[in-house]
């Protein structure tokens, strides 16, 4: 393999100018629930409901999901920025001490998450430095709220102000 034409760095930084939400994704195997933060997701298509996360090679809930064939999409509110952090530690229990709650088909869920998509994995692919986990969305639903926003490697608010549109020249 040659060398990459771009610093790994650099495209990181390029992409932190890229406004996301925050979800966090949770699976349960083998009777051990498992979880992680993400920024790196996707509707895929409507017709059928897909979707896709990326997680970093090795990633143990990547492991757990694909391995129980089923994970949830969690999307946060602002106000879940603490359960962010927790679930973006590495190497923690993230579930000590907290009560479950289960999706209908007995994955675990974030409480007062804005919405919960739950998936079957569809479709596992290699890329780079990262597994893409493609999920078929088999159920879900929704809660109003603000959500927990992420830019320039920081967690920010989402505020709808409306649009100022800038003008190009030409």
């Amino acid at each position: 393999m040659t060398a990459p034409l771009v610093d790994p760095m650099a495209m990181r930084q390029a992409m932190g100018r890229f406004a996301t939400g925050v979800a966090v994704i949770t699976t349960e195997h083998d009777g051990i629930p498992h979880g992680m933060t993400v920024n790196s997701l996707t509707s895929v298509s409507l017709d059928p409901p897909l979707l896709l996360v990326c997680f970093n090679h090795g990633a143990r809930t990547a492991e757990a999901a694909v391995a129980a064939g089923r994970f949830v999409v969690n999307v946060l509110s602002r106000r879940q920025q603490a359960i962010a952090l927790r679930f973006a530690a590495r190497g923690e229990d993230h579930f000590a001490g907290l009560e479950l709650e289960y999706a209908e088909h007995r994955v675990p869920v974030v409480p007062k998450a804005l919405a919960h998509l739950e998936c079957d994995v569809e479709r596992v692919v290699e890329a780079g430095d990262h597994t893409i986990v493609f999920g078929a969305v088999i159920g879900l639903d929704t809660r109003d709220g603000e959500p927990l926003g992420f830019f320039g490697g920081k967690f920010s608010d989402v505020q709808q102000h409306g649009h100022e549109p800038e003008h190009w020249f030409f």
